[in-house]
């Protein structure tokens, strides 16, 4: 594990270091923990490495209270937000994109072969991830 914040000193996380929490996973998606209370100390600070595989789309799904902004590395993904997943927009990389709370939302992989990889930054010490069956929503 690295070294603690709160100290004068700042933290790295290498790839290694990263966790993957098994309960906040969404369909579609691999989330590899970077900055969190665990690795780091920090206490309101989530960020992370996120992949989505060639071919393969994001069950829907929020993240509680938290705002989240994102950055794509590569690829170029359809990103659908709403209760339906009734908008749409394609971002692709050095593009930013924020999520607003509460927010039910998808991503798909527009590549049948590459990945998609971006990071996630969130206001919450935890990835909060709630994913969502959009069927059940009135």
């Amino acid at each position: 594990m690295a070294d603690q914040a709160g100290q004068d000193e700042l933290v790295i996380i290498s790839p290694d270091e990263r966790s993957v929490n098994p309960d906040e996973q969404t369909r579609g998606m691999r989330r590899e923990s970077g900055v969190t209370p665990e690795t780091t100390g920090s206490v309101s600070l989530w960020s992370g490495h996120v992949t989505t595989p060639g071919g393969s789309d994001s069950g829907a799904h929020h993240h509680g209270d938290a705002e989240s902004a994102i950055y794509m590395l590569s690829g170029k993904a359809r990103f659908r937000w709403g209760n339906r997943l009734e908008h749409e927009r394609i971002a692709g990389p050095g593009d930013f994109i924020y999520v607003p709370p509460q927010v039910i939302h998808s991503e798909e992989n527009l590549s049948p072969d590459e990945p998609v990889v971006f990071v996630v930054s969130r206001n919450a010490g935890t990835m909060t991830t709630v994913n969502v069956n959009i069927d059940d929503i009135g």
